[in-house]
């Protein structure tokens, strides 16, 4: 006995795909295609740029301690763990890069990150990151509000 075939598509089942989801770097590319390379795929961002950007979504999205850890120099890493750095802490709500220059293996970025606090208080963090590549590796090495 040969099993039938439904002639329809049943109702419970979707007809339509959900839109790939944004980049929380704000490039107005869908994650898979923008810091997604880097953080679920292990590509290896080629600017200081990007590396920058990768590491905002990072911790907008929470749960990629390791690759934070990783993108950081070793002689600036702080004592903490990936678990740690994999927390939520605040809500992330956008990224603007206000500058950003780069010249052989050294790069800055200055940037302004808007969040909202657990109490529901929204702030912005200003920095100027640096960055070195080793390597071919871009590492993020420190930052100066």
């Amino acid at each position: 006995m040969t099993p039938s075939i439904p002639s329809a598509i049943p109702s419970s089942i979707p007809s339509v795909i959900p839109p790939p989801m944004q980049c929380p770097c704000c490039s107005d590319k869908p994650f898979a295609q923008c810091c997604g390379r880097y953080l679920d795929n292990g590509d290896l961002p080629k600017t200081a740029k990007q590396l920058m950007r990768s590491r905002y979504s990072a911790h907008a999205l929470g749960g990629y301690g390791k690759y934070l850890l990783e993108s950081w120099h070793a002689d600036t890493v702080p004592a903490l763990t990936a678990e740690a750095l994999s927390r939520r802490e605040l809500d992330w709500k956008g990224l603007r890069i206000v500058d950003y220059s780069q010249q052989g293996d050294a790069g800055s970025v200055c940037f302004e990150a808007t969040y909202v606090t657990a109490d529901g208080i929204t702030g912005i963090h200003r920095e100027n990151s640096r960055f070195l590549r080793i390597h071919g590796k871009w590492l993020y090495l420190d930052g100066q509000e």
